[in-house]
Order: structure tokens, then C-alpha cells, then sequence
């Protein structure tokens, strides 16, 4: 009888066959790695930890198709092992997930577009200047920077420049312009950060892009809750275009051309500032993924819910609804969406988990029946906060849609108009 075949010692196998098995285990780590990562483009996250990689999954696709290929790869040259089978298994799941948003890239940018051409007219860009076109982006996506991020060039910036002091606090503002002489028409940049966190620092790559670009950019402070509630938050925004309108053309601002754009907390503090009653006129306001009705938010979290939803309201309006409902409505932008509006620019995620793409859609319809110029641009793979990787898909497509709206709202028959209809 004979013996049975006996496996040898790992010891015992020749240095380059032991080298090829530990490559091929160190394949099948890296690439479950990667699919570990792309799996959060589809997963819901539960948690905060979770909710970063399902922001930035889907921005940097490219880089883990890359990768996902360089596992490939791997696996062709470690044989026809196991390991290798299930390394070139999971290379495949991490490229196809990774190719979600580049394959619904076209298709959302082509959709973009007519919604543009639909509420600002077919020929929307005819009135904007030649010299201001040729500065705009030539198209929705740049491939360079899907690898190495934005870029912005030919720009100056001033940091630390105090424009409050309420109750004490300092409140300062970056200012971003381009590096010729003015005027440019501006834009008040304000950060999220759920009303608790955050600088006028964050989010400067976009500032920098657009002073590059023929705008002056004031990115502006406020106070944070909860030491300081609603509306203190809404008193620094005035204070700031307050500032803004005495001193603004010492910066080459064309104060008469002014925007506001925020990001979450951000964007609710930009549209409400230019929405209640007893602000400055702004030409325009941009949006992206604010909230707009607290009291739905609050009534109705999204489930999952990663940054618990209704710790940061009450942390910011000092209650619950049944609380403080006066301070809910007064916060909320669809409040003031009973009248003609400056037009408005919604940009929101459609597999957003802090402020759901649903209240969008809700804001959007109310300024439609008020005859509001609005646009309202949901992208179907991009989570919460998504345009924070600079030079992802779903950040160039928002970027090149709001250069676009931005220079159709400030020209200055747009600026006219919306200025005669302001809310007083």
C-alpha cells in the first residue's frame, strides 16, 4: 500500500516559493481592504467612523479602480491557488463598486444640464460675459483631478480679518481674490459643521478656485452652538454682510453682485440670511445639502442616523420642537418660501444620511410655486459633506453647475431684478 502524498514544511519550501505564497497573502489583504472601503459606495454607514468612509468611497472610485486593478494583477501572477482565486474575486467586487459613480457620471451630468436650461432658460449662458465664460470650467469632469484635487492658481488671500464682536467673541473672516484689480462680483462662503464646529479656513480650496476664477470670496465665522443658540448664529451672518457692504470694495468687491453659499449648517444660515425679512439683498444662494425644515428633520431623522439628528438640533435650538417650536420654524429656510426668493441652487446627495435629498426636493417645490428661479441637482451616489474630497465626480459636477449659476445669477440685470423683489 502506499504511503500517502505528504505536504511539505513551509520551512522546507525553496525561498522563492515561500516569497510567492507570502505575496499572495499580502494580495488577498490588500485587495479585502479595498473592497472593504468600496463596499461603503452601496452600505448605509451607522456611525460616524463609518459615515467618513461612506463620504469619501465614492469620490476617490478612480483610486480604487487603480488599486483594484493592481490586485488583479497580483492575483494573475500568484497562480491558480485559493488565495488567488478569492484575491482576483474581490479585486473584480472592489473595481465594479468603485465604477459606480464614473458610470453614472454621464447620465447625471447630462439630466444637470436641462435642469439648468429648464428653470434659467435654454439660453441662460448668452448673458454672461465672454470673458467670464472663457474662465469657467470647459466640462463637468476633469481627469487629472479625480487624482490629484482641485486647482486654483493667480488668486490672493488675507486671513484674520474681524468683522464682529458679539458678546465677546471675535469674529473674523478669509477673504479670497483674484491677483488683478477688481471689481469682482462676491461670494459669502459659511461652513458646516452642525452648527457646533468648524473656520472660515475650511472649504479652501473651493474659495481659492473661485477667486482664481473672477469672484471675491468672504469666508466668514460665526459663533457655535451650544454655548451660543438660534439666532446668534444668524445675527454674525448679518453682521458679516454688514461688514461686507462698508468694506467690501476695499477688497475689489462689487458689493452690488453678492451670493451666498453654504455647506449644511452652513447652507441653512446662507439661505435664511438671504430669505427672512431684514437682511441685506443677495442676487443669489447656493445650497449645499442644508437643511430646510427642522421640525421634519428632528420629527423624522434619517434612518441610519450616523451623527444623531436630534442631539444636534436641540443642541442648537435649545429644545425639542415641543420645546422651542418658534426657534425650529425661524430656522427653518422653507419657512420664508411664501414669496418670490433670490434664486436659489440646490445641490444635495442622494444617499445623504445627515440632511435626506428628500428636503431638496421640498424646498425646491415651494420656491417653484412662489416663481423662484431654482435648481435643484440631486447626485445619486454621493453621501453627506461629499464635495470635502475637492476632486471627486461628485464635487466637480456640483463646482461646474455652480460656477455656471453663479455667473448667470450676478450679472447685473439678474442682480437687478432679484434686488427689486427682496424681502424687507
Amino acid at each position: 500500500m502506499e504511503d500517502a502524498p505528504q505536504s511539505t514544511p513551509e520551512h522546507a519550501l525553496p525561498p522563492a516559493r515561500r516569497a510567492s505564497g507570502a505575496a499572495a497573502w499580502l494580495g488577498l489583504v490588500f485587495v479585502g481592504l479595498l473592497l472593504f472601503l468600496a463596499a461603503w459606495i452601496v452600505v448605509p454607514p451607522p456611525g460616524y467612523a463609518t459615515l467618513v468612509l461612506a463620504v469619501g468611497a465614492p469620490e476617490v472610485g478612480p483610486l480604487l479602480i487603480l488599486a483594484g486593478m493592481a490586485g488583479l494583477l497580483v492575483a494573475m501572477r500568484a497562480g491558480a491557488g485559493w488565495v488567488a482565486r478569492v484575491t482576483m474575486l474581490f479585486s473584480v467586487a472592489t473595481i465594479a463598486l468603485a465604477s459606480i459613480p464614473l458610470l453614472q457620471f454621464p447620465g447625471t451630468a447630462r439630466r444637470f444640464d436641462a435642469a439648468m436650461r429648464e428653470a434659467l432658460g435654454p439660453d441662460y449662458l448668452s448673458g454672461i460675459a465672454a470673458d467670464t465664460r472663457g474662465r469657467m470650467r470647459k466640462g463637468p469632469l476633469d481627469p487629472l483631478e479625480l487624482f490629484i484635487g482641485l486647482r486654483a492658481t493667480g488668486y490672493r488671500v488675507v486671513r484674520g480679518v474681524r468683522f464682529a464682536l458679539n458678546d465677546g467673541v471675535p469674529l473674523t473672516m478669509d477673504i479670497y481674490r483674484p491677483a488683478a484689480a477688481g471689481p469682482y462680483p462676491a461670494v459669502v462662503q459659511i461652513y458646516g459643521g452642525a452648527w457646533q464646529r468648524g473656520a472660515p479656513g475650511d472649504n479652501a480650496q473651493f474659495a481659492s478656485y473661485l477667486a482664481a476664477h473672477g469672484y471675491v470670496v468672504f469666508a466668514i465665522d460665526y459663533r457655535h452652538a451650544p454655548r451660543w443658540q438660534w439666532p446668534a448664529q444668524l445675527a454674525d451672518v448679518r453682521a458679516a454682510l454688514a461688514w461686507i457692504a462698508e468694506h467690501g470694495k476695499e477688497f475689489d468687491a462689487d458689493t452690488g453682485r453678492l451670493a451666498l453659499l453654504g455647506r449644511s449648517s452652513g447652507a441653512q444660515l446662507a439661505m435664511v440670511a438671504a430669505y427672512a425679512p431684514g437682511g441685506p439683498p443677495a442676487c443669489a444662494v447656493v445650497s449645499y445639502y442644508g437643511p430646510v425644515n427642522l421640525v421634519e428633520g428632528y420629527r423624522r431623522p434619517p434612518r441610519p442616523d450616523p451623527l444623531d439628528v436630534r442631539s444636534i438640533e436641540e443642541a442648537f435650538l435649545g429644545g425639542t420642537p415641543d420645546d422651542a417650536l418658534d426657534r425650529y420654524r425661524s430656522a427653518s429656510p422653507i419657512t420664508y418660501a411664501e414669496r418670490p426668493l433670490p434664486p436659489t441652487l440646490l445641490v444635495y446627495a442622494a444617499r445623504d444620511h445627515v440632511v435626506e435629498a428628500r428636503f431638496g426636493e421640498m424646498l425646491y417645490q415651494k420656491l417653484r410655486a412662489t416663481g423662484t428661479p431654482s435648481v435643484l441637482l440631486e447626485i445619486p451616489w454621493a453621501e453627506h459633506a461629499f464635495d470635502e474630497v475637492s476632486g471627486g465626480p461628485g464635487a466637480q459636477l456640483a463646482l461646474y453647475h455652480t460656477e455656471r449659476f453663479l455667473a448667470w445669477a450676478l450679472t447685473a440685470p439678474a442682480c437687478a431684478t432679484t434686488a427689486s423683489r427682496a424681502p424687507r
